[in-house]
């Protein structure tokens, strides 16, 4: 089994990719719920969504998270009887959230809902939560805290981070599902996402470093290359005090990685990296660099 921890569409992209090498049952995801929130009564989880909607067939791989072809009534109708949302919901998106809700209430953790959803929807995959307790991030831009989805999906380019804030005192703790999933696989796999939209969430719970110490674990740098950066992807990077850079992202992760990867265009130099074509533009770069990895894992691991 290979688990991936997701935080961002190109791990999930690495994932979608990954899917035409493995079967599902032999893929696990640990998702980060760094940028849950509650929106219009819905319990919203975007990496565990886009999880589940990639496994189920239904993701919106345009974007990368919501339903494809989902409708808006519902958050269209919401200014009309003096409601509002921070950010668009779709309808068949939104009954996955307030399912999600109602089985919280009545007292379900967070996995144990995750493990019912995806039953419900024939779904082959592990898919995990890093986490049963509180491990939301707040962003402080100075003015305002912002959840870490309104911030990606709502506000301004131009908005200032000077912080991101874990809203519980204490680091969340890995769930015994977690746990036992990376101990059963044969390697883990970070994709090129920005660590600091959600797999440095996962990181940061208690354990998890120490579990990754004894796993073969490969990274994909999301930096690189001739594209100018997001200017949301740089400013959550300076928060986390590293620049957006393969280098910041090589020293978020060095103690726990043992196979970093950067694009072939990357300027940065860092030593015992691979170089691979890690743009993933189209499904084709998704399955080719997926090869890569598994070969890559399969050599190691053998």
């Amino acid at each position: 089994m290979i688990t991936f921890l997701s935080g961002g569409p190109g791990g999930l992209a690495l994932i979608d990719g990954s899917r035409q090498i493995l079967h599902d049952r032999d893929i696990a995801v640990i998702a980060s719920t760094a940028g849950d929130s509650r929106v219009s009564g819905g319990h919203v989880a975007p990496d565990i969504d886009a999880a589940t909607f990639l496994f189920a067939g239904i993701l919106d791989t345009s974007r990368w998270w919501g339903i494809r072809g989902d409708t808006y009534a519902t958050h269209n109708h919401l200014p009309k009887v003096a409601g509002s949302e921070p950010l668009p919901i779709g309808d068949r998106a939104r009954a996955v959230q307030i399912a999600r809700m109602n089985l919280l209430r009545e007292g379900a953790t967070l996995t144990e809902v995750v493990q019912i959803q995806c039953r419900a929807q024939s779904i082959g995959a592990t898919i995990l939560p890093m986490t049963d307790a509180d491990a939301r991030v707040l962003v402080d831009t100075g003015t305002e805290r912002l959840p870490l989805l309104e911030y990606w999906m709502a506000a301004p380019a131009d908005t200032e981070v000077r912080e991101l804030i874990r809203t519980a005192p204490e680091p969340p703790t890995i769930t015994d599902e977690v746990r036992a999933a990376i101990e059963a696989s044969d390697a883990v796999v970070i994709g090129p996402d920005n660590p600091a939209r959600g797999v440095l969430s996962i990181l940061d719970c208690a354990g998890m470093r120490d579990l990754l110490q004894d796993q073969f674990v490969v990274a994909i740098s999301p930096f690189g290359g001739d594209a100018p950066t997001d200017p949301k992807n740089a400013a959550l990077m300076y928060a986390a005090g590293e620049r957006p850079t393969s280098q910041g992202v090589f020293r978020l992760y060095q103690d726990i990685v043992d196979l970093f990867i950067q694009d072939f265009h990357d300027p940065d130099d860092i030593p015992g990296s691979l170089r691979l074509e890690t743009r993933l533009l189209h499904d084709r770069q998704a399955e080719s660099l997926a090869w890569d990895v598994m070969a890559i894992i399969r050599h190691a691991v053998s």
